[in-house]
């Protein structure tokens, strides 16, 4: 057991995937738009109504109805997930540093199916991981229900904006089937829900909350980085969009997950006044590999750093400011959607 614990957020920091729209692009017709919608409508409630006990990333509870509405089962969900994992690059190596260095956690909103899939690609154990757990072999829905499942996907493709209806339809008319007994009692690990899975793992290692590192990259992030940014925690946004970037403390932009290990590799051995003083001196130094040397980088990740980037190309760490805040945001949506993609790269 460490003195300090790593907590990420999995699609962003550690995958390229978002596996809740994918799933619905391969399963259900015009599924992607479909999700599109829906996570729109999700960070709607959560920004800007901020309707009482709704978490960010319920949009994975939203699209249930339509999962049945398509027969999915558990196991389509499972093979799905194994055959269409897309890392970061250098995000294995980042996990089997930090198994080595910190505690170390998959906080997830993410359905359990992908991250037992991921944690197995990545041989992490999946003990150490937190997701939205779903059984969705247990969902139903009679013949008359499915109808209407069917004529409200027909509304809300043909009525992308018309939010009144989507209140109609997820807070009124589905609460009366009886699948919704289940998806009420599901438990998404986003927003808050992210956040008191960082109250489990301090009470686990027994750690004081300044002693976590926590790196997100979505509005499913704020809670878990404005609790590290407050507690003097490190709070990083990786790739983040504009939700991560409002609330934490350092952003990195870059390609590659080995300049995350950086970071954790420079907190595993100090404090967090150590972190900040090497962001300062990063972005002023005239020879990074001497930087590298003065603050005792691991070999391994001094290496595979400068293997990934050359002189003239280094990723952004820098602390975030109202100075540097609209130039950030612009570089990090740009890295997110040039690596994930503009779909998923759009998510919220």
């Amino acid at each position: 057991m460490f003195e300090k614990s790593f907590i990420t957020d999995c699609e962003g920091p550690l995958t390229l995937n978002d596996n809740a729209f994918e799933l619905c692009a391969h399963f259900i017709e015009n599924g992607d738009e479909l999700f599109k919608i829906l996570s729109l409508y999700d960070d709607y409630l959560v920004d800007i109504v901020k309707k009482e006990g709704y978490k960010a990333g319920n949009t994975l509870k939203l699209i249930l109805p339509f999962f049945v509405l398509e027969n999915l089962k558990n196991n389509d969900l499972i093979d799905f997930s194994k055959n269409n994992i897309y890392a970061v690059p250098d995000s294995k190596f980042l996990l089997k540093y930090l198994k080595e260095a910190m505690n170390t956690y998959i906080v997830s909103t993410s359905y359990g199916q992908y991250i037992e899939a991921l944690s197995n690609y990545m041989e992490f154990p999946f003990e150490n991981t937190f997701y939205t757990d779903v059984d969705v072999d247990a969902l139903y829905l009679n013949e008359e229900e499915l109808s209407k499942i069917s004529e409200y996907k027909n509304q809300i493709l043909d009525n992308p904006k018309n939010y009144e209806l989507f209140d109609e339809i997820f807070f009124f008319e589905i609460p009366k089937m009886s699948i919704y007994t289940k998806i009420k009692k599901i438990n998404v690990v986003g927003g808050l829900g992210k956040k008191l899975a960082i109250d489990t793992i301090i009470d686990r290692d027994r750690i004081d909350s300044n002693n976590i590192l926590y790196i997100g990259d979505s509005i499913t992030d704020v809670e878990p980085l404005q609790f590290a940014r407050e507690n003097e925690g490190i709070s990083i946004s990786f790739n983040g969009n504009e939700y991560p970037l409002k609330v934490a403390q350092i952003a990195i932009v870059s390609p590659s997950a080995i300049t995350t290990a950086v970071i954790a590799d420079i907190y595993a051995n100090n404090d967090k006044n150590k972190v900040l003083d090497f962001i300062n001196k990063y972005n002023s130094s005239t020879d990074i590999k001497e930087l590298f040397d003065e603050f005792n980088i691991n070999r391994g990740i001094k290496n595979k750093f400068f293997e990934v980037f050359d002189g003239e190309d280094y990723p952004i760490i820098k602390e975030i400011n109202d100075d540097n805040y609209n130039e950030i945001l612009k570089k990090s949506v740009n890295m997110r959607n040039n690596i994930r993609g503009e779909d998923i790269g759009g998510l919220g």
